[in-house]
């Protein structure tokens, strides 16, 4: 459903009633197309403190293939990379302020603020402190500026293992990714693609729910990126999965993954040299109040949202289907972040998906080159929240930073992103994809 809001504001009458009103001003958000791939314009590269990130092959190197002009000084930036790997006191804390203080208010509508921070270092009470601060920082920011612009911080020792986040961030493939925190490193090998163009070029994967919505477009995307796809869904979805695979070039495989057999058979529809990239993206609802919800609503949302991943997982990692360097990614939700009233099954299948993530990832890594890694969508524009009612949908659309509703486009494009070869690094992250929700992100 259209967000006729949105379109309003975007008019001379809605700018000045809006403003007249102290209504919400979003801004519409410059996502990735066929026409206008990139960002085009000046990057303005900034630091605090003495950065480890220096030198032929570091920083500097990595951002100048991004395609975007670096500089040290712009009157209209599209995108500002503050490297603060430096600081470790509050001394070069207040360099980040001095850095960012002037520029903030130059930076283009739906530009981009970067701003790289280091691990926590338990050793030095000072360093974890001012580092920890960032994360305040960077929230903070992402809450205020506005104009579609969103703020990450992103916590790196190898600008190298960083480049596919750093092009993601930078790009508008990232429209709906803000305020948040992604670490880089524990991870598994970082490949570099022959063709940025088409990362996934020579590689299978495999998506469950691909039949409408966000499962459609995750498809789609990687398809776009050069994938062998596998659309699955479940056989009442038969007809709707044969348009999309046909339509995408893919192969559709129509199967309840929540039956005892769905490993076996998914194991037996893989090409030969097995799978790289896993997206467990099929789930239900079935909402009620804890004290009206039947012990039925509870288990069915239980066993497709969990259950069906910790089985399927289990049983390619250890039959060898997916290969070194292959890539799982699951589908949470802020709702298991955050909780939300009427959803005590949804959340809590959510909640498990990030704690599989976050506890399968370091072994399976180390134990299968495999990285494991989750998004976690917000208020997403589809058929299922077009059904909410009206009030419900306008909070829910402008209860973050950006002041509307995600498209299923956004959290695709994220997968792509923990898909791409070159993401090894990522590792054990649970993205949220909610444009900054002022709940629970």
């Amino acid at each position: 459903m259209a967000d006729r809001y949105l379109s309003f504001t975007g008019t001379a009458p809605g700018r000045f009633l809006t403003r007249r009103l102290g209504l919400p001003q979003p801004t519409a958000l410059h996502r990735w197309s066929a026409e206008h791939p990139s960002f085009t314009g000046e990057l303005l590269h900034l630091s605090a403190g003495k950065s480890p990130l220096d030198g032929p092959d570091g920083l500097a190197a990595v951002l100048g293939r991004t395609g975007l002009t670096v500089c040290a000084r712009s009157e209209r930036p599209v995108a500002v990379v503050l490297d603060a790997t430096g600081v470790t006191d509050i001394d070069t804390l207040a360099e980040v302020h001095a850095a960012l203080h002037p520029v903030v208010r130059s930076v283009a509508r739906s530009g981009r603020v970067i701003v790289l921070g280091a691990p926590l270092d338990t050793a030095d009470h000072h360093q974890a402190a001012v580092q920890q601060a960032l994360e305040g920082f960077v929230r903070s920011l992402g809450k205020e500026i506005g104009r579609g612009i969103t703020v990450t911080l992103l916590r790196l020792t190898d600008a190298n293992a960083a480049e596919s986040t750093l092009r993601f961030l930078l790009s508008p493939k990232s429209a709906y990714v803000s305020g948040q925190v992604i670490g880089i490193g524990g991870g598994a090998e970082v490949t570099a693609p022959a063709d940025w163009a088409l990362p996934l070029a020579g590689r299978t994967a495999l998506v469950t729910g691909a039949a409408r919505g966000i499962g459609e477009a995750v498809a789609a995307t990687l398809a776009r990126d050069g994938a062998r796809v596998l659309c699955l869904d479940v056989p009442g979805a038969a007809v709707e999965l044969e348009s999309v695979a046909g339509r995408l070039g893919a192969t559709a495989l129509a199967l309840d993954i929540t039956a005892p057999d769905a490993g076996a058979r998914i194991l037996a529809a893989l090409p030969s040299d097995g799978l790289d990239v896993l997206v467990h993206n099929a789930g239900i609802t079935r909402d009620r109040r804890l004290a009206n919800m039947a012990a039925e609503r509870w288990s069915s949302v239980l066993d497709v949202n969990l259950a069906s991943v910790l089985r399927t997982t289990d049983a390619l990692l250890s039959a060898g289907g997916l290969r070194t360097g292959g890539r799982i990614v699951a589908t949470a939700s802020i709702a298991g972040l955050a909780g939300n009233a009427g959803q005590t099954n949804y959340a809590a299948s959510k909640a498990g998906v990030a704690g599989l993530v976050r506890a399968l990832a370091p072994n399976a890594a180390a134990e299968h080159g495999v990285t494991v890694n989750a998004v976690a969508p917000g208020f997403i524009e589809t058929q299922m929240t077009a059904a909410v009612p009206l009030f419900i949908r306008e909070a829910g659309r402008r209860m973050n930073s950006l002041g509307q509703g995600g498209l299923p486009v956004d959290v695709a494009e994220t997968t792509a992103w923990l898909a791409h070869p070159a993401s090894g690094g990522v590792n054990g992250q649970v993205v949220r994809v909610c444009g900054q929700s002022l709940l629970g992100a």
